[in-house]
């Protein structure tokens, strides 16, 4: 694994804005850099995937084991959310896509970090925008990027009934460029969409449905939007009888919760991709990491090093 320093196009801004992107610069930073690359050789790519897959399938053992232990206090989810995550996870609901953040260095085995596996973003600019930088700075290269065909084929196994409304909060540019390229992969995959802000949603209190605008039922809902949030909301309260299907599904929450890591290192302690994590205090003396069970944007992340936080 190599990092490469390379200068920026040339009206990058432009470019990747032609492409859907237009949130490259936030608060006058560059949020999309060009200013270099990562190169990987054919085994890396091999030991990344194949982390990848062996995390996805522990963490679903990880949910089972929650479920069957009960550990939905260790991990703060509120009693009332309790039956949801159980009926969509004896239900199967489908998930869609999730995320995992691993650190590797190109020498040991890569390490989970977290898994955003409610609501992550990234896919706009890991999906097209560096699969078209390549195309124009390294042509004759090659990238392992299969997420745009995935997803579609994804939406295909789904095959959502009905019409998929997609939702998130307005005023949120990285979000709403993210739901797009998620409602166009739909539409790729021939499903009917809308596009629809969360504070645009209705409740019809006699059929006790969810509507859109045009007071039609939402069957099928994608949102871009933390099921923590979700559940506490007064409407939020109606899902149990609402007759809605939501992506991600309600089981997400507890891989979405950092509180995963801990049951995941207690059920597999020593795995190769996996750090030490503990809900209890004082088990790191230093030199270690803390993090609310929910937060955004790795807000409210402590390090511990050498006696400094």
């Amino acid at each position: 694994m190599r990092r490469n320093a390379r200068p920026p196009r040339i009206g990058w801004q432009q470019t990747v804005e032609s492409q859907g992107m237009l949130y490259h610069t936030i608060d006058g930073e560059p949020y999309w850099d060009e200013t270099a690359c990562y190169h990987f050789d054919t085994d890396e790519i091999d030991l990344i995937e194949k982390a990848t897959n062996e995390l996805q399938e522990r963490c679903i053992e990880a949910a089972q084991h929650i479920i069957d232990k009960d550990l939905f206090g260790s991990l703060k989810i509120p009693q009332h959310a309790i039956p949801l995550i159980v009926e969509s996870w004896e239900r199967d609901e489908p998930s869609l896509y999730g995320r995992f953040d691993l650190a590797y260095d190109g020498k040991g085995a890569p390490k989970l970090l977290e898994y955003n596996a409610d609501t992550p973003t990234a896919l706009l600019e890991a999906s097209v925008i560096q699969w078209f930088w390549m195309k124009d700075v390294f042509p004759d290269a090659d990238q392992f990027n299969s997420i745009h065909e995935r997803l579609i084929d994804a939406w295909k196994q789904i095959r959502p009934g009905s019409t998929v409304h997609f939702c998130c909060v307005a005023d949120a540019p990285e979000d709403f460029g993210n739901l797009e390229y998620l409602r166009d992969t739909a539409i790729q995959a021939g499903l009917s969409t809308v596009q629809l802000f969360m504070n645009d949603i209705g409740f019809e209190e006699v059929e006790g449905r969810y509507v859109d605008l045009n007071d039609r039922p939402i069957d099928w809902m994608f949102k871009l939007y933390p099921w923590e949030w979700l559940v506490n909301e007064y409407f939020g309260r109606k899902l149990a009888t609402a007759r809605m299907r939501l992506l991600e599904p309600a089981w997400k929450m507890l891989l979405s919760n950092k509180g995963l890591l801990a049951v995941l290192w207690e059920l597999f302690e020593g795995h190769d991709n996996l750090l030490p994590a503990s809900l209890e205090p004082g088990v790191f003396v230093d030199n270690y990491v803390t993090k609310p069970l929910l937060s955004r944007e790795g807000e409210n992340v402590s390090l511990h090093i050498n006696g400094h936080v």
